[in-house]
C-alpha cells in the first residue's frame, strides 16, 4: 500500500508509537490521519494533518461511532495496547489482570478491524497494520498475561489476512520489544527508538511485506521458533 494520499486511523495514538506512527504517516505524504485516544480533551499533540477522534477500543458503541466518523479511512492501524505485570504465572490475581488486558489487547484489535474492514473495503480496499510483540512467541512469566493478548492477537491477525486479501486489504504484523515509551519507563533494559519502530513498518506496509520484525532481538526468536531449540525452550535464566 502506498502511504501518500492515505487517510489512517490509528488507535492509542496520544503518545508513543502510536503518536510516531501517526507522525510518520504524514512525513511520507498521508492525506490526513485520524488519532483514536480515550479523551480528545486531553489531546495536546497539536499537529497539522492530524484528527483527535474520540476511541475506547473496549467499547463497542465507541469503535462504531468512530468508524461512522472517519468513512474515508483506507488504513487502519490497532496500536492501542496496555500491559500489567504479574507476581508469577501462580499469581491469583492473574486472571483478572488477562482478563483486563484482553480486552484492549485482543477483543480492541478484533473490534476494531470488524469496524473499519468494512469503511476500507468500501474505499476500494487499503490496509491494517497490527502492533503485536516478539511476546507472542516468548512469554515471560511476570508478563505471561500479556503475552497471552498477544498470542491470541497474532493468531487473530493471521486468520484476518487471509480473509480479508479478498477485499484488497493488506494485513500487516508489526512484532517488537521493548521500546522505550512510557510503557517502559524506569526499567533497565535495551530498547528500540518507536520513531524508528514507525518508520520500518510504514517501509514494510508501502513494500507489501506481510510481517516486519523490528529489532534484533524479535528476528532471533523469531527465527528460532524453526529450530530443534527454539528460544522458548531455552530461555537465559534472567531474560
Amino acid at each position: 500500500m502506498k502511504i501518500r494520499d492515505s487517510i489512517a486511523f490509528v488507535t492509542g495514538a496520544n503518545r508513543g508509537l502510536g503518536l510516531s506512527i501517526a507522525g510518520e504517516l504524514l512525513a511520507r505524504g498521508a492525506k490526513q490521519v485520524y488519532a483514536g485516544v480515550r479523551s480528545t480533551s486531553s489531546w495536546e499533540a497539536d499537529i497539522p494533518g492530524i484528527v483527535p477522534i474520540q476511541l475506547d477500543v473496549t467499547d463497542p458503541v465507541s469503535i462504531a461511532a468512530a468508524a461512522a466518523q472517519c468513512p474515508d479511512v483506507n488504513l487502519l492501524v490497532n496500536n492501542a495496547g496496555i500491559a500489567r505485570v504479574t507476581e508469577s504465572t501462580l499469581d491469583p490475581a492473574w486472571i483478572a489482570t488477562a482478563r483486563e488486558i484482553f480486552e484492549t489487547n485482543f477483543y480492541g484489535v478484533v473490534l476494531t478491524t470488524q469496524a473499519f474492514a468494512p469503511v476500507l473495503a468500501a474505499n476500494g480496499g487499503g490496509a491494517i497494520l497490527n502492533v503485536l510483540s516478539d511476546a507472542s512467541w516468548f512469554a515471560r512469566p511476570l508478563l505471561s498475561a500479556y503475552s497471552a493478548t498477544k498470542s491470541a492477537a497474532w493468531s487473530f491477525t493471521n486468520a484476518a489476512r487471509i480473509e480479508l486479501r479478498e477485499k484488497n486489504i493488506q494485513v500487516l504484523g508489526l512484532h517488537v520489544g521493548f521500546m522505550d515509551t512510557d510503557m517502559t519507563a524506569g526499567y533497565d533494559l535495551k530498547k528500540t527508538s518507536p520513531r524508528e519502530v514507525a518508520s520500518q513498518a510504514l517501509s514494510a506496509l508501502e513494500n507489501e511485506q506481510q510481517e516486519v520484525l523490528a529489532d534484533e532481538n524479535t528476528r532471533f526468536i523469531k527465527q528460532s521458533l524453526s529450530g530443534n531449540q527454539p528460544y522458548y525452550l531455552n530461555v537465559p535464566a534472567l531474560a
